[in-house]
């Protein structure tokens, strides 16, 4: 584990505010997810989930061909599909865009995928202005932070904490009422839409057989933001390809109940071309960027491939015992939680954080809840294995595979296993009271010392187990 990593993980949890306002923002939407998909309310929920599993894998092994078909029915549609390679090829697109129409304000809805590349630090380098609308989002860009959360970005924050930053940044009396906090960042994101040139947003689905964008919300923002300004860019990773219009209905509704509860999104948006002759509202161009930024890479390994399922619900990290411990910000990318333990060791390499894929119990929630049935624990295993071959391959790690052959060897060997025991009983420290908080002397190991730092050891009886089975 990095010292970045323990450190951030230290501090959230000896931040007792912040672990009260996680537990009881994810017990909330857990609550809501667990009402929304009872059998009584929702007999088809497994069924659906099934279905949409298989949709997903026929589509992501055939990705291919519905890339084709996407960016062929969007161009009959007036609007044209751009491939990206990376984050710097999406930023380079929207600046040369920018320059070429003389743009100079960006509005923004609410994308994982543009956090994911950066965006507004990218446009802001080049003096190009990008305001995010979402007000979650929108907080955090004052606040200068990435989002906590998939589905609920500023969930760490109070209102409190929200009030003291508006008057900071905004200049507007405190004001701690959570609808008058919502009227102000209104007043101020209303006049951006009027002035804005671009709009950016992400995409929950594409629909390759007729080349829409899917955008599901709850504010409205998205909708401006893709109707008011002359130009609109839609971000998507090239996993975000459903087959057809018929599949849809199947996504929308595991998606609103998996993420909020909700049955289905307050706004879900059809986006598909340019504003059309007689139209009154829409953009005079609308483009498509496909974005790789190392999915090509993970749709590679046939074992992992499943990852790119993912329709960023957010129920995983709601139902994770780790997340609700360690909060968002620990994790070293925009994707938190069990799906970030995932995704990100597979798009940045598993050098870039090697003890992410063991910050997990492998408890299972996680696969229990995921929409489209994504089995995250298996590839977690599997993600482990890949750390330890590449610490092997580097020359790293090898006092640890020395210290497990060892063990290997001891329980091979019943005797020598008993003497081991017996003289581990009789060097360990102090018990206070039944329980080893903390180890001294021959016993203070490093590894020991890590696990005591985090949990008590029971201390070790009189006899052992042998003992006592001779003696009987």
């Amino acid at each position: 584990m990095s010292a970045v990593f323990d450190e951030k993980i230290l501090q959230t949890l000896g931040d007792s505010k912040l672990q009260l306002a996680i537990y009881t923002a994810t017990g909330r939407l857990i609550d809501h997810r667990r009402h929304a998909v009872t059998p009584n309310v929702f007999p088809d929920y497994q069924d659906l989930r099934t279905h949409a599993n298989a949709v997903k894998k026929h589509t992501i092994d055939h990705l291919d061909y519905y890339l084709e078909q996407f960016e062929q029915n969007l161009a009959a549609h007036g609007g044209r599909a751009v491939y990206a390679k990376d984050a710097e090829e999406v930023a380079d697109f929207i600046l040369n865009l920018a320059k070429e129409r003389g743009a100079s304000l960006v509005v923004k809805s609410k994308s994982m995928v543009t956090e994911e590349v950066d965006l507004n630090e990218r446009l802001a380098h080049h003096h190009l202005e990008s305001v995010e609308t979402d007000l979650g989002e929108y907080i955090l860009q004052l606040a200068h932070e990435r989002p906590y959360h998939i589905v609920a970005p500023v969930l760490h924050k109070t209102r409190e904490q929200v009030a003291d930053l508006f008057t900071e940044r905004l200049g507007v009396p405190r004001e701690i009422v959570i609808e008058k906090q919502a009227l102000i960042a209104r007043s101020v994101l209303r006049e951006r839409f009027l002035a804005a040139d671009i709009g950016v947003s992400g995409a929950n689905f594409l629909v390759a057989d007729s080349g829409a964008v899917v955008l599901v919300e709850n504010e409205g923002n998205a909708r401006l933001t893709t109707s008011a300004p002359k130009i609109h860019i839609a971000i998507a990773g090239i996993e975000k390809l459903i087959p057809r219009a018929q599949d849809l209905p199947v996504f929308l509704k595991l998606l609103g109940r998996s993420a909020t509860g909700q049955p289905l999104t307050v706004y879900t948006s059809f986006l598909s071309g340019p504003r059309r002759d007689g139209e009154i509202d829409g953009p005079e161009e609308f483009y498509v960027i496909l974005l790789d930024n190392g999915r090509t890479k993970v749709l590679a390994d046939r074992e992992k491939r499943e990852s790119l399922y993912c329709i960023r619900c957010g129920a995983c990290l709601n139902h994770c015992p780790v997340y609700r411990k360690i909060g968002g910000h620990s994790f070293p990318w925009v994707y938190s939680g069990p799906i970030g333990a995932i995704l990100t060791p597979q798009f940045l390499g598993v050098n870039h954080e090697p003890a992410l894929p063991f910050a997990s119990s492998l408890c299972g929630a996680c696969a229990e809840v995921c929409p489209v049935k994504i089995d995250i624990p298996k590839i977690l295993l599997e993600l482990r294995s890949d750390v330890k071959k590449a610490e092997e391959r580097d020359g790293r790690g090898w006092l640890e595979r020395f210290a497990f052959r060892a063990f290997a060897w001891v329980m091979r060997h019943p005797r020598i296993y008993e003497v081991g025991g017996m003289a581990a009983a009789s060097l360990a420290p102090s018990s206070n009271g039944g329980w080893i908080k903390q180890a001294s002397g021959l016993m203070g190991i490093a590894p020991l010392r890590a696990w005591l730092s985090q949990r008590d050891l029971p201390a070790p009886q009189a006899k052992s187990f042998r003992q006592m089975w001779r003696e009987r």
